[in-house]
């Protein structure tokens, strides 16, 4: 998997693919799966599996789309989704305006690699964060914490009181997470959808915690945050998950709005941030007026679970690659590793997706910690010898990158940089 020390910057990296892109990353037209997967086993032929590749010119094509999604509003890159720092930079070098980390001391290392305007994605109970937050006056000027309930002021005014307020040091800024799920009906009846986040729902509810946090020395309250996960993170996979979507984006769109002007009520100012939406619910939030910043991250390497959107064409930018090392009957052949299986309801659609056609995992074995068995599935599945490799992708964005030490960038058929993952820089952050 490669050890980033010895990794080193390849020249020519900006420079023109040879498969028709142009140096934005433009496609002329979409590219064969077979083709993109030529590519890449000709720039990685003299590499080992198990390794990680990212296409440059697909991830820059996906970050100018989230953008034109956006029709203007500003893109904040959610780093979960990417957690290769190298490629957080670089989204920024793209346009994408800021970044949602998804850890506290993500956040803080993040700055002192020279991130800015950084907002924790939620709420934090690290105590030891907190205090190097408390006492470190660039990182309470950059870093926006995320609270939805009282317990997390009392952490907060804790770090400040232990660190001595900070004496001159900037305000400790926080943002409310507002829940946006959708819910049907009332009482024991009532139908919730989306994800369990925030207690945080009504205007009033906000403008309760929007009081606590103005009473709260050395604090402002920056903004407040919505995200529609059952909207930007739910493939649109039948009419009945589409009317979902146009209901919680009819509920939300007026829920919002009523919150932040109940926010708005108790700071005598608009909130400076109000951050919504998803890969899958960009064009839905930035319509919104009120809204004045989306966020996005898995469209930049589009993993399985955005194949089924109709929002955008799926242009899938990371994948892994596996080598074969057994044949253990004709049909069948065995890959080394690939057990990199996805967070959430354990179900086939958190296993990774083979991309090398006609060839599918097993059902009974799935993808192994160790070794992962193939079948060939139809006429289109080539034949596969030991030494040959296998290209899959994760079926979420950004956890693939916690398996691999570096990931390798390709532009064309060339290996144009090799750039360490958190892991690599020797970072877990959960």
């Amino acid at each position: 998997m490669g050890d980033p020390t010895t990794s080193a910057r390849v020249p020519g990296g900006r420079a023109a693919g040879t498969d028709g892109h142009d140096e934005h990353g433009a496609h002329d037209a979409p590219e064969a799966p077979r083709t993109l997967l030529a590519r890449l086993r000709r720039a990685t032929a003299g590499l080992d599996g198990p390794l990680a590749v990212v296409d440059l010119d697909r991830f820059d094509a996906n970050a100018a789309e989230l953008l034109d999604r956006a029709g203007g509003t500003p893109v904040r890159l959610a780093s979960k989704s990417v957690r290769v720092r190298a490629l957080v930079e670089r989204a920024a070098e793209q346009g994408l305006s800021g970044v949602m980390a998804y850890s506290l001391r993500e956040a803080l290392w993040l700055v002192r690699h020279g991130a800015r305007d950084v907002l924790v994605g939620y709420p934090s109970a690290d105590r030891g964060a907190l205090a190097r937050l408390a006492r470190d006056a660039t990182a309470r000027r950059e870093v926006t914490l995320m609270v939805d309930e009282p317990a997390h002021l009392a952490l907060v005014r804790r770090a400040l009181d232990a660190s001595g307020g900070g004496g001159d040091a900037p305000p400790v800024q926080l943002c409310l997470d507002v829940d946006a799920s959708l819910r049907l009906g009332v009482g024991p009846l009532a139908l919730h959808l989306g994800t369990r986040r925030s207690p945080v729902r009504t205007p009033d509810d906000a403008a309760a915690l929007a009081a606590q946090v103005a009473a709260e020395p050395a604090t402002t309250l920056r903004g407040v945050m919505f995200y529609e996960a059952q909207v930007a993170g739910l493939p649109d996979t039948g009419p009945v998950v589409r009317l979902v979507k146009r209901a919680s984006v009819a509920d939300l769109a007026t829920r919002r709005r009523a919150v932040v002007a109940a926010v708005g009520g108790v700071l005598g100012r608009e909130p400076e941030l109000v951050n919504s939406g998803g890969t899958g619910s960009l064009e839905s939030s930035s319509a919104d007026p009120v809204v004045t910043e989306v966020t996005a991250g898995s469209g930049l390497y589009v993993p399985g679970l955005f194949d089924g959107y109709r929002a955008f064409r799926p242009r899938p930018a990371a994948f892994f690659g596996l080598d074969v090392v057994r044949v253990p009957a004709d049909g069948w052949v065995t890959a080394f590793g690939g057990g990199y299986i996805a967070s959430g309801a354990a179900s086939r659609t958190r296993l990774p997706r083979v991309a090398t056609p006609g060839w599918s995992l097993s059902r009974r074995e799935g993808a192994g910690e160790v070794q992962t068995p193939l079948r060939r599935t139809g006429r289109h599945g080539g034949a596969l010898d030991v030494g040959d490799r296998v290209w899959f992708r994760h079926a979420k964005a950004g956890e693939l990158m916690e398996r691999f030490d570096v990931v390798h960038l390709v532009r064309g058929e060339e290996v144009v940089d090799v750039v360490p993952t958190y892991r690599g820089e020797g970072r877990s952050f959960g």
